[in-house]
């Protein structure tokens, strides 16, 4: 559990940081809600990366994730700058698996 905060930690400051410096686009807080869907993409990924969970857990918590994601975007926000969340969020949740399907063990925790 600690790994994976560190990873949501990281991912989250490294997100802000490309986006504020690079694509900046003057609503900051914005930026810190999509680096905090790229974050947690990171680490749920990588806490859901164990034999404990099956495929079916992994994709319904993964939802559960997008479906939080959206509700506090919306909330926040509105649904149209929620939506982009979502595309962060699983496009860091497959690349994470995608990266770790090349390894022999499938995962990238060992």
């Amino acid at each position: 559990m600690q790994k994976a905060l560190i990873y949501f930690a990281l991912g989250t400051v490294i997100s802000f940081l490309i986006n504020y410096f690079f694509l900046s686009t003057q609503n900051t807080g914005l930026e810190i809600y999509y680096a905090l869907a790229f974050g947690f993409a990171w680490g749920l990924a990588y806490y859901l990366d164990t034999p404990n969970f099956t495929l079916p857990q992994k994709l319904g918590l993964s939802f559960a994730a997008m479906g939080i994601l959206v509700l506090a975007g919306t909330l926040i926000f509105n649904l149209e700058l929620a939506v982009p969340s979502i595309l962060k969020f699983s496009t860091v949740f497959v690349a994470y698996y995608l990266i770790a399907s090349f390894r022999g063990s499938k995962s990238l925790r060992n």
